[in-house]
């Protein structure tokens, strides 16, 4: 069946920080030059904001820039921080590190506590004001290339399609949606930003992306348990030395409070449990009293970059450019990547819309990796270079370097450090064999204060057509048991903070008749759990799951997360 194609001057995937600012940016730009340019977003999720997951404390400076009168346009922007606290946990105690001790850039003083997703939802109310058209619902699935192999636009995915691959009767074929240039916006881990960072070797000479696995709840908490504005993180418990991660706790207004928990995924033990870390961080003497008498409202999860300056891609290619994090733009120690992101994405609108006055068409906008790099986002990623590198030496080494590399460059003698540390080997590649290693015994959840996966996937609000192809695929489907389950213990049972994979008994029947032999097990894909967190694609020791975009519109439905 043919599809259907819609044309525009610029196209941009996914209705994050990064491409609603390239948007807006785009809009006031030809507007100031009494132009006429198109432009079109496509949002996977089914409205804008429903997979936006952050923390978040946002530094508002790419907000300032891009729009000066937010406030009086009613941004959801209305908590300011007014306290930073930063502990060490261990098993039982907490220590305060006084605030005068920590480098000036990890203060959070004229930053906000926020709902990044109604903040995408309100950015996405002034881009269609200006004339940019949102199509929430349908995900970008396919990367159209033109005879010349430059971008020339993408394919939005079919519609009715059952599992077995046949078309139902509601089939619908996918959109072709033609540009003169595309904005790759995706967020994390984006489909096909790693498509064509393969195709026009965009990683060529940078160092791998490092990755952590953002574990968030929403909760609203009694009165005297509310201190607006305050903002926790700590480090330590319950992750050992060798574990990078750590925490953060959020007070927004209206007595809610946002608590996660991020564990870098480049840790070696395979019976390790982000999430369960995350329901035991909540049991902390020092934290539990918070959500006494509280309710949990929201949870969710997301894949987060963490490998800042040396691990940015080349964004410009023929035909277009990544933007936000797509590349990978997140200052890991401040645990902020939305200014920047907004930054990259107002960058390729300034540098798209030159070369559309100058008639340009489908060439490399080879200015952008300049103007970038020349401008405040790589100086706000310098600073932070050498922080996640050096957690290779452990939690505590590492942090004590990393604080001192991060106070010279404050205190402007950031020339007694000119090096910039390595990270290695992806995260993909950490794993020890579980022979090896110590199994993890979790504490039971209690259904007040710690909870199990499915009850939590269900406060996500997550939904998938369920006769439809499987979005996990496997690339070989001997590898789960042959290799995962029998080196590793079945890891992706572990990493996945939703469900999705189980191993269970390949021949229920067989089991039954042999009581005496062990049942061979398969990998069970529930694949209508996923919060497209992007964790198994990133995790598994063998690559083997490749996560592409379900029917649109599916996927977690994220409320003031």
């Amino acid at each position: 069946m043919t599809r259907e194609a819609m044309e525009y001057d610029v196209v941009i995937v996914g209705g994050g920080p990064s491409g609603l600012a390239a948007a807006i940016r785009l809009k006031q730009l030809a507007a100031a030059g009494q132009r006429d340019v198109s432009v079109c977003i496509l949002e996977k999720g089914s409205e804008v904001g429903a997979h936006i997951l952050s923390g978040a404390v946002v530094d508002p400076k790419g907000l300032n820039e891009l729009l000066p009168d937010w406030p009086s346009r009613g941004a959801p922007l209305h908590t300011a921080v007014t306290e930073d606290r930063f502990l060490l946990l261990t098993a039982q105690d907490a220590r305060r590190i006084p605030n005068w001790a920590l480098p000036p850039l990890m203060s959070n003083h004229g930053n906000y506590v926020v709902s990044l997703g109604n903040v995408c939802r309100w950015l996405a109310q002034q881009a269609e004001a200006l004339g940019v058209e949102i199509y929430p619902g349908f995900p970008a699935a396919e990367v159209l290339y033109d005879d010349h192999g430059a971008v020339r636009g993408v394919a939005t995915g079919d519609m009715g399609v059952a599992r077995d691959g046949t078309r139902k009767p509601e089939y619908a074929p996918g959109m072709e949606l033609h540009a003169k240039y595309t904005l790759f916006a995706e967020g994390c881990r984006g489909s096909l930003s790693q498509e064509l960072m393969k195709k026009f070797n965009l990683r060529d000479g940078v160092e791998p992306q490092k990755y952590g696995i953002g574990i968030k709840e929403l909760w609203q908490v009694v009165p005297d348990r509310h201190h607006k504005g305050l903002v926790i993180h700590s480090q330590g418990w319950p992750l050992d030395s060798d574990t990078g991660g750590g925490s953060f706790l959020y007070h927004l207004d209206d007595g809610l409070v946002s608590v996660g928990f991020v564990v870098h995924l480049n840790y070696e033990n395979p019976y390790l449990s982000p999430y369960d870390e995350f329901q035991r961080f909540k049991t902390h003497p020092a934290i539990r009293g918070t959500f006494d008498g509280g309710k949990r409202l929201a949870y969710g999860a997301r894949a987060i970059n963490e490998g800042g300056l040396q691990s940015v891609p080349k964004l410009a290619f023929a035909g277009g450019a990544l933007i936000g994090c797509s590349a990978g733009f997140v200052n890991l120690p401040r645990i902020k990547g939305s200014h920047n992101a907004m930054k990259t994405g107002m960058l390729a609108a300034e540098s798209v819309f030159a070369a559309l006055g100058a008639g340009r068409a489908h060439d490399e906008v080879a200015d952008l990796d300049d103007a970038w790099r020349k401008s405040w986002v790589y100086a706000d990623l310098y600073k932070v270079r050498n922080v996640k590198p050096g957690l290779k030496w452990g939690m505590w080494l590492g942090s004590l370097h990393g604080g001192a590399h991060m106070w010279l460059n404050d205190l402007g003698m950031g020339a007694l450090v000119p090096w910039t540390l390595r990270h290695g080997k992806a995260d993909h590649e950490s794993l020890e064999p579980a022979a090896g290693m110590p199994r993890i015994d979790y504490p039971k959840y209690d259904g007040v204060l710690t909870f199990d996966k499915l009850s939590s996937v269900f406060l996500s609000n997550t939904h998938h057509e369920d006769d439809q192809p499987v979005h996990l695929q496997l690339r070989n489907p001997a590898i789960p048991v042959d290799v995962n389950l029998r080196v590793y213990d079945g890891p992706e049972a572990r990493y996945c903070p939703a469900g999705v994979y189980e191993f269970v008994d390949a021949d229920a029947a067989s089991a039954a008749a042999d009581t005496t032999a062990a049942p061979a097990k398969r990998l069970q894909i529930n694949a209508q759990n996923c919060v497209h967190c992007k964790t198994c694609d990133i995790k598994d020791p063998k690559q083997n799951i490749h996560w592409v975009t379900p029917e649109g519109g599916g996927g977690p439905n994220y409320t003031s997360m």
